[in-house]
């Protein structure tokens, strides 16, 4: 292989991709990660539900994945692919080319916020989506829910498991008749109206403002549009993957939270080193058939030559 040529092409150095690149780099392959640097998770001060790593800010889990990853070899190049060729071909950035075999993207999503003022201030600290991540931190706490969409209903039912003090704000999303009795029957308020700013004070969500009225609240809990980093997929005909992590597209793979928007980092992880083993059996299936075209002489060039010579 030259300089610029590898195995795999890994693109993201989140929990996913990190595992992916770590189960290639102890299978011996040359493996090389481009990550631009921006988890989704970024905001967040710790992350929780990681067997062995709950509490760890984000930002030391990949610290450590990266440190991981330099002793087997493993490139890690702080850059963004801008451009992928069918074959593979990654143009960088930075300016520099990169070719790969395969080429497995765990890029992510991002968060499409409502336009809240103060909302985007909050995210990813007292303005939230997972209970199972953060609710823990803000139990029995006073605690709201912003309906954004049908599911949000389920979704303050769900919270209400983490306290008893959970207000449902409709917002653009409310709920019906039988919702509402759920809702009552759960002791959980439902209050009407667009929501018209997420107050904040001190660095610190206090609550909730529905036109005049304000509604104390610690932490806000909501449903996003999750929108998956999947351009450069979709451009070389990407449609759909399997449990492991293979697309419909010959040499490509994804996982994480590109194909799994609701993953947390622990599921994101464990799909990555999924998709590390399988795309590694993958190439030893290419190596074995290479080497046996090779042992029969039925080479590129053997047939190149035969094909002249007919």
């Amino acid at each position: 292989m030259t300089e610029n040529s590898y195995d795999v092409l890994v693109v993201g150095g989140g929990a996913a991709g990190l595992s992916a690149a770590l189960m290639l780099g102890r299978a011996r392959r040359r493996v090389v990660v481009v990550d631009g640097g921006s988890p989704r998770n970024a905001p967040a001060q710790h992350m929780h539900g990681f067997l062995s790593r709950d509490g760890l800010p984000p930002s030391e889990l990949l610290k450590i994945g990266r440190e991981e990853l330099a002793g087997y070899g493993v490139e890690m190049l702080e850059d963004q692919v801008s451009a992928l060729e069918p074959g593979f071909t990654a143009r960088l950035a930075s300016g520099r080319e990169l070719t790969a075999r395969r080429v497995l993207f765990a890029t992510g999503v991002h968060d499409d916020l409502p336009d809240i003022p103060g909302l985007r201030e909050s995210w990813g600290t007292d303005a939230v989506t997972c209970p199972y991540c953060h609710g823990y931190e803000v139990r029995d706490q006073p605690l709201g829910v912003l309906g954004t969409e049908p599911a949000s209903v389920e979704h303050a039912l769900l919270v209400r498991q983490w306290s008893p003090d959970v207000v449902y704000f409709a917002h653009t999303a409310p709920p019906s008749e039988a919702d509402r009795e759920r809702l009552d029957a759960r002791g959980i308020r439902v209050v009407d109206g667009t929501v018209t700013a997420v107050r904040r004070e001190a660095g610190h969500l206090t609550g909730v403002e529905v036109g005049t009225r304000f509604v104390p609240r610690t932490a806000l809990f909501l449903r996003t549009e999750t929108v998956p980093h999947d351009d450069l997929m979709r451009g070389l005909g990407y449609e759909e993957t399997d449990a492991m992590g293979k697309t419909n597209v010959p040499g490509l793979w994804a996982a994480g939270n590109v194909v799994d928007a609701r993953a947390t980092v622990i599921i994101a992880a464990a799909q990555g080193a999924a998709a590390g083993g399988a795309l590694n059996h993958d190439l030893v299936g290419e190596d074995v058939q290479r080497a046996v075209d090779a042992h029969s002489g039925f080479t590129p060039t053997a047939e190149r030559a035969a094909a002249a010579a007919r």
